[in-house]
């Protein structure tokens, strides 16, 4: 990423700023879509006269992200992608903050006990695959021939 700039005053300037241009097309686009669906759906910008409670849009959003991740591409009650959903969902708690009407409802919690718990567990990775280091084990994906199912499933 380029940082000089030329003898023009507007580029010394503007080259302190935010560069807007990094945030993707793509993903304006596809939060527009979610918030589209909200905005149809309860009216839009409520979030930012009306109180909301950050649960509500961190919940929703993992539910959206986590239904993704497990292959399920759109939200079978709107048909709107969980992708976009889940970037409305993240807006929406971004711009309730900056607006004053966001309810920060999130569980207490010690940022630097739960940072070092992190770096604790991180640590097992390496050590993990160190003791592991020999084995070939398949890892199943997307791209991987289905396997058929067990009778009665995993549980």
């Amino acid at each position: 990423m380029s940082t000089q700039t030329s003898g023009n005053p507007k580029d010394r300037i503007g080259a302190q700023k935010l560069p807007m241009h990094l945030f993707p097309t793509t993903a304006i686009a596809a939060g527009t879509v979610g918030l589209l669906n909200g905005a149809l759906k309860y009216g839009q910008a409520n979030f930012r006269v009306e109180p909301v409670r950050a649960s509500i849009y961190i919940d929703a959003a993992l539910r959206h992200l986590t239904a993704w991740a497990d292959g399920e591409e759109v939200d079978p009650d709107d048909k709107v992608p969980h992708l976009c959903a889940a970037l409305a969902n993240l807006a929406i708690l971004v711009d309730a903050g900056a607006h004053g009407t966001l309810i920060d409802d999130r569980p207490q919690s010690d940022p630097a006990r739960v940072r070092d718990f992190l770096e604790k567990m991180t640590a097992h990775v390496a050590r993990l695959h160190t003791l592991h280091a020999q084995r070939n084990p398949t890892h199943y994906t997307r791209q991987t021939k289905s396997q058929p199912a067990t009778e009665g499933g995993a549980l």
